[in-house]
């Protein structure tokens, strides 16, 4: 069986990417409808849909911070598992799996008994108003009891995706969107539970792919294994994946630290259609960002294999098949974006005000998507060659050095205060941007040096 992995080292990158990325990027689309599928029934619930829009809107900063948790775990260590496959060190490829899984239900543990005591005090803190704040705590009193779920599914998920099991992973995704999908209408309108129901709707999706995944995991078809003798957590192997994984934690955690930030600007400026906007520009960016991530986690095992196993050509042939698609898919979502922002508007309400003023921030909003190809590529490839501190820098650079500063000084600079505080996104990403594509050509040329010499 250990022979089979050998596929990653020998099968042409184009063929190999595509069968890696395609299933990816679907798993990604498909787990992106948990929230969004959410957000567009709440926000045609008759009567109060754009109240109860805005309100799930402020409980993103918390899933947000849940799911970067899980990607601490999970994201820093499937790349670790695949270079040590690429190593042909099973052994330690077995203890990194066993240990992230211990550690993610620990972790699940204090963050959901965190979320039961003090929801309600994170979601005013977070810009919910008087109007809103009924919705948030509802349906974060419910989301909070499947954080083990959500946590266990989006990092286990990442060591099936790692050893090449991509149509498994994107399995794992597709099943509980479906699930998602049909039991929303069902609680929502069906037993009249609102947001209630949207959220155990939620919360049961995730608990069925949870038991999918962890069910691969434990079976015969996996390379790696859940086993009893791995589950005990050692420092000198659970330590390097959460170094290797901040930076994707640092990058998801700061989303949420950022939407605190725009609701409560928002909110001052432009009052809750504004701050309701915001919830539909970030759900319009999953749309863009995700497919992305997709792509680059298809990548993934192929560039953290080869590096691993010492082939500096192919992990070079992979990065650059990788921008290119990466930076193709940008610009043509971009362009569709900037020509008709209406429509992606409309997909979330049924309130014409908020639609119509959503539809103009859509095209300050994500001003630089275009050039979001070249971030994530990067990014992506820091992590997959286990370049945690480069990974870290960018993540952190363009969150708090850049955007978070921007958000509180473009109002001051632009007459239309409340388009000034979206005007700080696209102007931050520009600047990122530039900065990563430098870091990134010093430090990868760096990197396959050093794996030239090593070999």
């Amino acid at each position: 069986m250990q022979n089979n992995k050998e596929f990653l080292a020998t099968e042409p990158i184009g063929k190999l990417l595509l069968k890696l990325a395609v299933p990816s990027v679907i798993s990604q689309l498909v787990n992106m409808l948990y929230n969004v599928i959410d957000r567009i029934y709440i926000g045609h619930i008759p009567g109060d849909g754009s109240l109860a829009l805005t309100g799930v809107g402020v409980c993103m900063p918390i899933i947000l911070v849940i799911s970067a948790f899980a990607a601490l775990i999970g994201f820093g260590g499937a790349p670790r598992a695949s270079i040590f496959m690429g190593k042909n060190e099973m052994e330690q490829a077995k203890k990194t799996l066993g240990n992230c899984f211990s550690f993610q239900i620990i972790i699940s543990v204090i963050l959901t008994a965190l979320l039961l005591c003090g929801n309600r005090f994170f979601l005013m803190a977070f810009g919910a108003s008087k109007n809103t704040i009924s919705y948030a705590v509802d349906y974060m009193n419910i989301y909070a009891l499947g954080t083990i779920f959500v946590q266990l599914t989006l990092g286990m998920n990442s060591f099936v995706t790692a050893q090449g099991f991509s149509k498994t992973g994107m399995l794992t995704v597709v099943i509980g969107a479906v699930c998602n999908i049909v039991l929303d209408p069902i609680f929502i309108f069906g037993f009249r539970l609102g947001v209630k129901g949207a959220a155990l709707a939620t919360i049961l999706s995730q608990a069925v792919s949870c038991i999918w995944v962890i069910h691969f995991l434990c079976g015969k078809k996996t390379f790696l294994r859940i086993q009893k003798k791995y589950l005990r957590p050692e420092a000198t192997i659970i330590l390097p994946c959460l170094g290797l994984g901040i930076s994707t934690f640092v990058m998801q955690a700061s989303e949420s630290v950022i939407s605190v930030c725009f609701n409560a600007s928002l909110l001052r400026y432009g009052g809750d259609v504004a701050v309701g906007a915001m919830t539909i520009l970030t759900s319009v960016m999953q749309f863009a960002m995700l497919p992305l991530q997709g792509i680059g986690q298809g990548a993934q095992p192929i560039t953290s294999y080869n590096y691993g196993a010492k082939n500096v050509d192919r992990v070079k042939k992979t990065f650059k098949l990788l921008l290119g698609i990466s930076l193709a898919y940008s610009v043509s979502f971009w362009v569709i974006l900037q020509c008709f922002p209406a429509l992606f508007a409309g997909i979330f309400t049924s309130d014409a005000t908020l639609a119509a003023f959503t539809a103009k921030a859509l095209r300050i909003y994500c001003g630089s998507l275009f050039l979001f190809g070249i971030q994530i590529a990067c990014q992506m490839t820091f992590v997959a060659i286990g370049s945690a501190l480069c990974s870290v820098i960018v993540a952190v650079v363009r969150k708090f050095v850049l955007l978070l500063p921007l958000i509180y000084l473009m109002p001051h600079l632009i007459s239309n205060k409340t388009n000034g505080v979206y005007f700080a996104e696209p102007i931050a990403d520009l600047i990122a941007v530039s900065f990563t594509a430098i870091l990134f050509a010093f430090q990868f040329k760096k990197a396959l040096q050093k794996c030239k010499t090593d070999r």
